[in-house]
């Protein structure tokens, strides 16, 4: 497997493919329900750990989701929302 991206790309990757599952909501934003990501083949080879890329882009305020931490299946229908596509 290739090296791990540094942060900064994950969150680009993530965006791109948030954009690529998600539908665009009337302010702009794009959401996508975490199940969608986390059970896409695309995303399952991309991120070895999508659950840190989200809270790294919260942190970062690129996206936003109710909770600390998403935990496939129990928060399969939460709403991951990138705020600036």
């Amino acid at each position: 497997m290739a090296m791990s991206l540094n942060v900064s790309e994950e969150i680009e990757r993530l965006k791109e493919e948030i954009t690529r599952l998600g539908k665009v909501c009337p302010d702009g934003s794009i959401s996508v329900k975490f199940g969608t990501l986390f059970n896409d083949d695309r995303c399952a080879n991309l991120f070895e750990a999508l659950v840190g890329t989200l809270r790294a882009a919260k942190k970062r305020k690129l996206i936003k989701f109710n909770g600390e931490l998403l935990l496939q299946g129990v928060h399969d229908n939460v709403d991951v929302v990138l705020l600036k596509p």
